[in-house]
């Protein structure tokens, strides 16, 4: 689990910050992309854009056109897969892994990977929905703080 970071002191730079969230289990999802939007705008990021795709596999052809074309301060992946009775599950999740990690380093631009492979709906409660414990405020927090070092470098 990461740190608690105070998002007011990791004032966004000017730039754009993009959110590509799944819309395939949204209660959850939403969630996260609210409370990432909330953080954002808590650290005064001026350019804020949601895209949404149909599930966690559609994320990151979306991620890398972006990552191509508009070069953002960084992107934030969101998304929920809840595991089955079939490996379908964990292949979408290592596939998404695989392609999100392969866009950053292509395009040097920091992409926030929150698209949770999740054992059950108690879990998604948890790190979605939960006060204490937001995964959309993590990876909003991510991305200030990687658009702050790769800004420095």
């Amino acid at each position: 689990m990461l740190t608690k970071v105070n998002s007011r002191k990791l004032l966004a730079a000017v730039g754009e910050f993009v959110i590509v969230a799944s819309k395939y289990n949204s209660r959850y999802v939403d969630a996260m992309v609210r409370s990432a939007t909330a953080t954002l705008k808590a650290a005064k990021a001026k350019h804020i854009r949601v895209v949404r795709v149909p599930g966690a596999y559609e994320i990151p052809i979306v991620a890398a056109k972006l990552a191509r074309t508009k070069q953002p301060l960084a992107i934030i992946c969101l998304g929920v897969i809840l595991r089955g009775q079939t490996t379908h599950a964990a292949h979408i999740g290592d596939a998404v892994s695989r392609a999100l990690m392969e866009i950053q380093l292509q395009y040097e631009v920091p992409v926030v990977h929150e698209v949770l492979l999740l054992e059950n709906e108690e879990q998604a409660k948890v790190r979605c929905l939960g006060k204490d414990h937001s995964r959309g405020t993590e990876a909003a927090q991510t991305a200030l703080a990687m658009a702050k070092v790769m800004a420095g470098i």
